[in-house]
């Protein structure tokens, strides 16, 4: 629809708005992550972010948390779930927090995710910018990053051995241009492998043989 309008920016809601995707003038789909990145800079400037740390799951990319890091600040992960993100924000007095899916999570203004509020703050801070909404939505560049899912029946694959020390050799051979995501579905019986780096053909090989082995343990 932006481009078919020409629009300057596009805003997404999910079913019960409480969460926000964006979509810059240059139709590239903006996440939670990015959103999260901007209001932490744009706080930061304006003396409104208290504290040095805001929050998120182990799922953010982790170009978030490098840039992050060069502003003075940290990124705080959690188990996935805006539940999660929420406690440990209260447990910091941290006033910002959210997912990369888009629930982002401002205290000062209320205690859920509000993807319409989380729009007006970023359509705020773009007209006080005098940018387009692709500069000034694009905060930092994404570390790649690949996710898929290993179905299963039975005991867990994460229980045997073999699959805990994958896993780290994975960990291991990303070493610090990287990292390795393992976890268990709340939801369904799945593995979900997820890895992020710097060389996009060494994540996709790590997540390829990850997934092979898991699903050889599976059997």
């Amino acid at each position: 629809a932006v481009r078919e309008h020409g629009a300057d920016i596009g805003v997404a809601l999910d079913g019960d708005a409480d969460r926000l995707i964006m979509v810059d003038s240059q139709a590239v789909v903006v996440d939670g992550d990015q959103l999260i990145a901007r209001l932490a800079t744009d706080w930061q400037v304006q003396g409104r972010l208290r504290g040095t740390t805001v929050v998120s799951t182990v799922m953010s990319n982790l170009g978030l948390e490098r840039y992050l890091q060069k502003k003075g600040l940290k990124l705080e992960r959690t188990a996935v779930g805006d539940r999660h993100v929420a406690a440990r924000m209260t447990a910091l007095d941290s006033n910002l927090g959210g997912e990369p899916s888009g629930h982002l999570l401002m205290t000062d203004y209320g205690v859920t995710g509000d993807g319409s509020l989380a729009a007006l703050m970023v359509l705020a801070g773009l007209q006080k910018s005098g940018k387009t909404s692709a500069d000034y939505l694009c905060v930092f560049k994404p570390f790649p990053q690949i996710l898929k899912n290993v179905r299963y029946s039975g005991p867990s694959p994460l229980l045997q051995e073999t699959v805990q020390a994958a896993i780290r050799d994975a960990d291991e051979r990303l070493g610090e241009s990287g990292r390795v995501l393992v976890r268990a579905s709340g939801t369904e019986p799945l593995i979900r492998v997820m890895a992020e780096g710097e060389e996009i053909e060494l994540v996709s090989e790590t997540v390829d043989d990850l997934c092979a082995l898991i699903k050889t343990a599976a059997q």
